[in-house]
Formats: C-alpha cells, structure tokens, sequence
C-alpha cells in the first residue's frame, strides 16, 4: 500500500491480512481448577493492561477444542460487553490465556501491510470509538458489540512506514505508563512490608473493628448511570490497594443526593467489597465526589485510635485476609461478609505510640504511588488525544515528537 487505503476489519480478514475472533464459551465439565490453561476474563482487562487473577483454567485435554482461542504475543484484546471497548495487548511476558466470551481478539498476519503498534493505537483513536459507540446499544441489554458490527467497522490504512512512525510515537507514551505501574506496585509491596515489620517488630494491639473505625455499607440498588457528575463506585475499581474508577460510572446530582443518604465517602475512608472480591480495598483519594456503589462497604477510621493509611494495611494484611475467607458466608451464588459481624472481628494494628514512624513511611509511599498514578492518567489522555490526531492526519509525528518531549 503506497498510498492511504480504506477497509473494513472483515475485508483485512478475508484478505488474510488479520485474524479476528472472540472467546471460547467453556463448559463446566471443562474447567480444571487451579490447572490447565488459565482463562481470561472480560472483568480483567482494563485500557492498556491485563491484570489476570487465574481464577480458572481448562484442563490441556480440551486444547483441540480451544486452540484457536488461545492467546499469542501482540494480540489485540477488545473488550465487547459492558464496558464496551477497552483495548490492551498480549505482551511477550504474559502467560497463555484462553479468551473469554465477550472479549475479541485481533492478530495482524501480514505486517508488511499492517502494523501490529498501528493498529492496536487505532482501537484506542476516536476512529474506532465513534464506530463502537454507533452500534453499542443496539438492544435493551448492556452495551454489546457483536462479531459483526466489528467486521463492518472501517479502518483508514496509512502506508506501513507512516503506521510504524505513529506507532513508535504512541508506544512512548505507553512505556511510561508501564514504568508507574512498576512504581506503585512497588510502593505498594514495600507499604504491606513495613506494616508486617511493625507488627513484627514493635509492639501492637489486637483491636475490634469496632474499635478502631465505624462501618457503613452502600445502597443495594443501582442508580440510573450517565455520562458525567459524581461517580457510582464498582467494586470493581478496587484494586490491589488502590481506586480504579475506569471500572466505575457516573450518576445524576439527584440520584447522588439519594444514593449518600446513608454515608458519604471522604478522603481517607477504607473501601471494602462485601460481596464478592472479597478481601479487596482502597483508600478513598481526595478531590472526588462519589457514593459507594452495590456490594461494597467503608471503614472510617477512628483518628484519635488509628491513622486510615495504617487502616487499610492492617484490612489488607495477610491475617485479617485470612480471618475474611474463616468467616464469610458461602451463599447460593456469592460469597459474602456479614457485616453485622463485622465490627466485632478482630484486627492487628502497631500501637498507636509506635506507628508515627509507620505512618509517615506509608503516606510517602502512597503520595509516590498516588503521584505515578496522577502523572499515568494525564499522560493516556494526552496519548488518546494524539493518536486521534495522527490517525486522522491532524497532526503529523514529527510535530507530535515535540509534544511528546515535553510530555515524557
């Protein structure tokens, strides 16, 4: 291709240019446990990373049934359901997968006529997301996109050289995102590292809940969603840790003053999931305004008895985690905490005379974290913004090499 060409996603697949596909619709008698090959969830794809859980796997005497689903290096993943379209890519280092329904997978064939950086860029550009957001809510489900309203998308096909510039401009906006999230997974080990240091070393307490902070749950409705205000927290957003809210939605000013009724979540308030992902958590960060979604729970800390940073390493530490899967209830179809025992279950903490040093440590690790966390956010809009432009020819890479010095 010399020149800029137009083609659909279903005409670069017949032309053996690309593979496209979804996931593999496992059978219960197929699933093996904690061994096989690990399968990838919708729920665990997020814009531009993969946070596998390996929660389950089919057995490798079903690999015939399922080869073709399987994942390669430099696949492209799209996710078609619910949150339609997050895009992330299959990297050297990530174990084999098998797709789930709901996500599709792309692999270019040829890259002498498409780049795999190119396109995967592309399903994050505007091009393909007014594309998506045409055919999204085509029925009174969730957002869906099928197999194919992704066929009949059109794509505009720079020449290969012009990919590959785009792609390398694009890809340095990514490699730092990357590095942050080295950064905070490593702010994060060194917190729970200090907090057990303490609790070895020091001396510490065995508390109530109770005692050391007051227990609220969230409604246990859902609020009509729109596409701005305050945000309606999934307990889907609370990871490792820290608050997610790509995973959350927006609700109306009206709903919010209904949905806050009960508790409004403030700055330094541990977040629990009560119902599932049980054992998951995040502070609560300044600056937002939101109610606590479906399922999920706040410890407010009792200040004059414990500092909320050192709260929520002691929720987060390996026994108190161990105490959540002794005493949850195992209903029919989820796995719960009764929170009306909650507030009675035990809780190590470092004594409050010798946490000062403990405190300062973890508020400066999770100021880093949360300042990696910052800088990704505003670097993936810039990047959003930048592939829009040069997959529409707006802007051209050597101008945008100028935005990207002083971005990065």
């Amino acid at each position: 291709m010399s020149e800029s060409t137009q083609a659909s996603l279903g005409e670069l697949a017949k032309q053996g240019i690309i593979l496209l596909g979804d996931g593999y619709r496992t059978k219960r008698s197929e699933l093996g446990g904690v061994t096989g090959v690990p399968i990838l969830r919708v729920a665990e794809v997020f814009d531009g990373r993969i946070d596998a859980t390996f929660a389950d796997h089919i057995r490798e005497e079903y690999r015939p049934a399922f080869s073709k689903k399987i994942s390669r290096p430099g696949d492209i993943l799209v996710t078609t359901k619910g949150s339609v379209g997050r895009v992330a890519r299959i990297r050297k280092s990530d174990p084999e997968f098998v797709y789930s329904p709901q996500l599709c997978f792309f692999r270019v064939l040829k890259q002498s006529v498409i780049d795999p950086g190119w396109l995967y860029q592309w399903f994050r550009s505007t091009q393909f997301r007014l594309q998506a957001a045409a055919v999204q809510h085509q029925t009174d489900m969730a957002p869906y996109i099928n197999l194919a309203d992704l066929r009949a998308m059109q794509v505009e096909i720079p020449p290969i050289q012009q990919q590959r510039a785009i792609a390398e401009t694009l890809e340095a906006f990514d490699d730092k995102i990357i590095n942050n999230d080295r950064v905070i997974r490593l702010a994060d080990q060194l917190s729970s590292a200090h907090f057990s240091e303490a609790l070895t070393r020091g001396s510490h307490e065995v508390y109530t809940v109770r005692d050391v902070a007051d227990v609220f749950d969230g409604p246990h409705a859902t609020p009509q969603k729109t596409s701005a205000g305050p945000w309606f927290l999934s307990i889907s957003s609370l990871r490792n840790g820290r608050l997610d809210l790509s995973k959350s939605k927006h609700l109306s000013e009206e709903e919010f003053t209904k949905w806050t009724r009960r508790v409004t979540p403030t700055p330094g308030d541990v977040l629990f999931s009560y119902e599932t992902r049980l054992g998951e958590s995040a502070l609560m960060p300044e600056g937002i305004r939101a109610c606590l979604g479906r399922r999920m729970g706040l410890l407010r800390a009792k200040k004059n008895v414990i500092d909320p940073i050192v709260l929520l390493q002691a929720y987060s530490a390996p026994e108190f985690q161990d105490l959540i899967q002794r005493r949850k209830i195992s209903g029919a179809t989820v796995e719960r905490i009764p929170l009306k025992d909650l507030p009675d279950w035990p809780i190590k903490v470092p004594t409050r005379e010798g946490s000062e040093m403990l405190t300062d440590i973890l508020r400066t690790l999770n100021n880093r974290a949360s300042a990696a966390e910052h800088e990704s956010q505003n670097l993936a809009e810039l990047r959003d913004v930048l592939a829009s432009m040069l997959m529409s020819n707006q802007i051209k890479v050597r101008e945008s090499e100028l935005l990207l010095e002083g971005a990065i």
